[in-house]
């Protein structure tokens, strides 16, 4: 049973039923997306591309499944420099060569963005932490400084609630049916924020992205693969490393949090106590996030 009416009204807050006044409305629009670039890679894949900021360092930010550049912008809000957000293939603009893929072909494409832009620092989160995993297993002192957020596997493939999930999510999106998307994308908010303004918006940008762009039929196979053979590869890397994990989050078990953390040689650990960090820790998240990228 659906928690919430769809479409929601312009505004952006829930619809109201039944009699009663109704109070003002405080959802804003979502901000026009910026103009990105193709960039074009040695391996012969295009990925979208938006660099913001000037100077050294430079930081390179890899996203989750079904994400991208809108979504991974928030965590470098407050990190100096230059920044590179792209699109994994199969998502947004960047190419969508045949499939099935690996963790390996996401990691090329990570590598690329990197090598292209000159990045010295690297932050991945959910599918990006492991292409970042998989990358630093075969270049282990590829980047200065590391922040890894809620990797959701590393030598083992995601578990059966996160592949029903998203199997779910795959489904839903080539249905095109914005109801069932949105039924599959609210679980990504906490109870208190679902048939708000604030979770309006959000599912008005995730459906919207989610709607246009779609979701390529190669990366269907990436919740049964696992990005490492061996946790134990990792134990060549050289940079400071941040790892965020969050305690109570079906995607991504904390558990995955902790064992990278044991794997990288010069790790933190910071774990969340609930899921939802986003939206109940998001100032201490990114100010964390700039803290250590900014040393």
């Amino acid at each position: 049973m659906r928690g919430f009416r769809w479409p929601p009204p312009p505004d952006g807050g829930p619809r109201t039923w039944g009699p009663g006044p109704g109070g003002p409305r405080t959802g804003r629009p979502a901000l026009p997306e910026p103009d990105t670039e193709l960039v074009a890679t040695p391996h012969g894949v295009h990925l979208e591309q938006l660099v913001t900021g000037a100077g050294d360092p430079v930081t390179v930010f890899a996203h989750g499944l079904g994400n991208g550049i809108a979504t991974t912008r928030p965590f470098g809000s407050g990190v100096t420099g230059r920044k590179l957000f792209f699109q994994f293939r199969g998502h947004g603009r960047s190419d969508a060569p045949p499939g099935p893929w690996s963790y390996l072909d996401l990691a090329r494409d990570l590598r690329a963005v990197a090598d292209l832009g000159g990045a010295t620092r690297a932050f991945g989160a959910s599918l990006g932490a492991g292409a970042l995993c998989r990358l630093l297993a075969e270049s282990p002192e590829r980047f200065e400084r590391l922040v890894v957020f809620l990797p959701a596997a590393l030598d083992r493939p995601r578990g059966e609630v996160a592949r029903a999930r998203l199997t779910a999510l795959f489904e839903a999106v080539e249905s095109g049916d914005a109801a069932a998307v949105a039924d599959v994308v609210q679980a990504e908010l906490p109870p208190a924020v679902r048939n708000t303004p604030a979770g309006w918006a959000y599912l008005r940008q995730r459906l919207d992205q989610l709607l246009r762009d779609g979701l390529a039929p190669g990366l269907a196979s990436l919740p049964e693969q696992a990005p490492l053979r061996d946790a134990g590869s990792l134990a060549a890397v050289t940079a400071p490393a941040l790892v965020i994990g969050c305690a109570g989050d079906d995607l991504h078990p904390v558990e995955v949090a902790e064992q990278l953390a044991a794997a990288l040689p010069r790790a933190t650990l910071h774990v969340y106590d609930r899921p939802g960090v986003l939206w109940t820790e998001r100032a201490d998240l990114r100010s964390r996030i700039s803290a250590f990228l900014n040393e």
